[in-house]
């Protein structure tokens, strides 16, 4: 979600201006994918690079994402999406701790969009994480080898039950991945739009949807020639 500073700064404004307009497009994002009825949407909030910003850019931030998960857990209950964080959350402020666990609880039974917000994440701190928990359970016997393979893996990271995304959208132009869920998006299609976060709407998430109905995905193959097709046939001598 890049571009809330440009944002507030293209209009004079400070920066903590620029992540609260942030949120209004969060909620434009989370209400539009459940209209669209996608199984599900990762939001990347907070990066564990992110604690090299200022400390009272930090403050401000933690303080919305307070703002956020009291003024919209009843939405989020009434529209039917379950709400999971990842992320070291366990680094958090208790307080935000304890607002994130009570948003999932609230949430658990609902069976529509499931909607992760990635905090305190990076892809490759959920690897390390990862490999200090295989090392961990092999010393003390209780893994071999020959169990782990790519399901395994799968189902042991911070999105396991949550389908590998198929889509990948990146405001305000950004043309990286930016350590976001290294793992899961191995065959993920990225779509990139100039429109900074605050900016972005329920129609602009509609039409990197639809942009992305229309690409053929080979997922490392060769698409076969459609049966029947006149063209794909070979000629006759």
């Amino acid at each position: 979600m890049d571009g809330n500073g440009r944002w507030a700064q293209g209009r004079g404004l400070p920066r903590v201006e620029g992540h609260r307009a942030g949120i209004h497009a969060v909620r434009e994002a989370v209400e539009g994918a459940a209209r669209l009825e996608l199984e599900a949407l990762t939001l990347y909030a907070f990066s564990t690079e992110n604690w090299k910003r200022p400390r009272w850019e930090i403050r401000a931030l933690m303080a919305l994402l307070k703002e956020y998960l009291q003024k919209e857990l009843n939405a989020l209950v009434d529209n039917n999406i379950r709400f999971r964080p990842i992320g070291r959350i366990h680094e958090l402020e208790t307080d935000i701790q304890r607002g994130l666990e009570r948003a999932v609880a609230a949430t658990a039974g609902n069976t529509g969009l499931l909607f992760q917000i990635a905090l305190n994440y990076s892809g490759r701190a959920e690897l390390v994480d990862l490999a200090r928990r295989i090392a961990e359970r092999a010393a003390a016997g209780a893994l071999s080898p020959q169990e782990i393979d790519e399901q395994w893996v799968a189902s042991h990271l911070e999105t396991a039950g949550c389908p590998d995304p198929d889509l990948l959208i990146r405001t305000s132009g950004e043309l990286r991945v930016s350590n976001f869920l290294l793992w899961q998006i191995a065959y993920t299609e990225l779509y990139i739009t100039p429109v900074l976060w605050p900016d972005f709407t329920a129609l602009h998430l509609v039409r990197a949807v639809a942009d992305f109905v229309r690409r053929e995905r080979r997922f490392g193959g060769v698409v076969e020639p459609s049966p029947g097709n006149a063209e794909d046939e070979p000629e006759e001598a």
